[in-house]
């Protein structure tokens, strides 16, 4: 089935809004859209474009999630309980790599970077040109990061699907923000205009099927079980919220 360019962009933004719901709250980039209600209003838009039968208003932990307002209060929840559910000391509640999710089914010892399903991941981002930022030392299966991956691969196929269907102004726009260095939090600069790995390199040979690929493969193998344990687990209504629509959108 051909997947329009409106169609794969509302992919692409669904995976940028749900990293942004899972990656450590830093900032309180985060907290203020929770507060604003964008976040709420972004989610529904999103999930109505991708077909989902979601709504911000009756997922688990909304009402609870919309009681504060303040930035600054919703980040004094979001903080504590990231560390929580995704670092934990000595284990996280939740933790958010692959590769430990699916040592543990397995019936394996679950160790970071040095297991298959964590090197298997590395190796496919960096078939698609993305690699580690200098100076970091982060496993590259964690859940932000493959959002961040399928984001990317879904703008890709959202440019070649406009360009398929003869929307230039959109296909250009979109491969301004894959070019873009700052448009990807989790990995280094895919390159400057004409280094970038053209969509015949990606695995499977089109963004669309590294696209598929990857959900087969990996994000369709924990992410359903990693979104379920953390609405179990999370005592800030927010996150039994994003990890629903996480839920919702990887089946």
């Amino acid at each position: 089935m051909t997947v329009s360019a409106d169609l794969w962009q509302a992919r692409a933004a669904m995976c940028e809004l749900l990293a942004l719901s899972f990656r450590y709250p830093e900032d309180k980039v985060l907290a203020e859209a929770i507060a604003s209600g964008e976040w709420g209003e972004a989610a529904d838009e999103i999930a109505a474009a991708l077909g989902l039968a979601w709504s911000s208003a009756t997922a688990p932990g909304a009402a609870e999630a919309a009681a504060l307002a303040d930035p600054a209060d919703i980040q004094k929840e979001l903080r504590p309980e990231a560390t929580r559910l995704f670092v934990g000391a000595p284990q996280a509640a939740c933790s958010p790599y692959e590769g430990v999710w699916r040592a543990t089914a397995e019936g394996v010892q679950p160790l970071l970077f040095v297991n298959p399903h964590s090197m298997a991941v590395e190796r496919f981002c960096k078939a698609c040109g993305l690699g580690r930022p200098e100076g970091t030392n982060e496993p590259l299966d964690a859940v932000w990061t493959e959002l961040e991956l399928l984001e990317y691969l879904a703008l890709r196929a959202a440019a070649d699907a406009a360009e398929a269907e003869g929307i230039a102004g959109d296909a250009a726009a979109v491969e301004d923000v894959v070019e873009d260095e700052d448009a990807l939090e989790e990995f280094e600069d895919p390159g400057e205009p004409g280094e970038v790995v053209a969509s015949a390199d990606l695995p499977g040979g089109s963004p669309e099927a590294a696209w598929d690929e990857f959900m087969a493969d990996h994000a369709r193998q924990w992410m359903p079980q990693f979104a379920a344990a953390v609405q179990e687990e999370s005592r800030v209504p927010f996150y039994a919220t994003a990890a629903n629509l996480l839920g919702a959108f990887i089946k």
